[in-house]
């Protein structure tokens, strides 16, 4: 097992669509374990996108069994996911991560979804979520296809970042686990 950098949200790869995942490798799936082990690491993660540890590979891990509520929930792999259906019905609630450790912002979501992916087992699963884990996995999808929550702002709130993420951009911020600059250097 390893610990893997988390990628700062100005990286190139945090801003472009990641590639399906074709087959279910030994490499996958000890890259799953290294996602979930730099989760667990940073102290605060509840999920984690492979792009955000530098691999433009489409999974996410999940774990929310720390969140009130969900915790028999069970640790989610979810490869290549699609969001299928969006309801109408859509929620606020302050959103953090950690490729933006300088942000927590209110970001408006659907609060339930329906989701097709396949687990590490390569079984393809279709779920309904709601509530915060329907949120935590529109939140991970958005990385695949190169969207930070940050894009999903509205103007305001953007102008009223601005000064952060530009501390951000050009390294600017402290953070307790291992980081990989917008230039591609380590963080010191």
């Amino acid at each position: 097992m390893a610990k893997l950098p988390i990628y700062n949200s100005f990286h190139p790869i945090l801003k472009q669509k990641t590639d399906r995942v074709e087959k279910i490798t030994d490499d996958i799936k000890q890259l799953v374990t290294d996602m979930f082990e730099t989760m667990y690491d940073t102290k605060r993660g509840v999920g984690l996108a492979a792009n955000q540890v530098g691999k433009n590979l489409s999974i996410v891990v999940i774990d929310v069994r720390e969140v009130k509520g969900l915790e028999d929930t069970a640790p989610m792999v979810l490869i290549n996911p699609i969001i299928k259906k969006y309801s109408e019905e859509k929620e606020f609630c302050e959103e953090g991560c950690l490729s933006i450790p300088v942000l927590y912002e209110e970001v408006e979501r659907s609060s339930e979804i329906t989701i097709e992916y396949t687990d590490i087992n390569g079984t393809i699963i279709t779920r309904e979520a709601s509530g915060f884990l329907a949120r935590v996995m529109q939140h991970e999808v958005d990385h695949l296809n190169g969207i930070t929550f940050y894009d999903r702002l509205s103007a305001f709130r953007k102008s009223l970042a601005k000064n952060k993420m530009k501390r951000l951009k050009k390294g600017e911020y402290e953070v307790d686990y291992d980081m990989v600059d917008a230039d591609g250097s380590k963080h010191e």
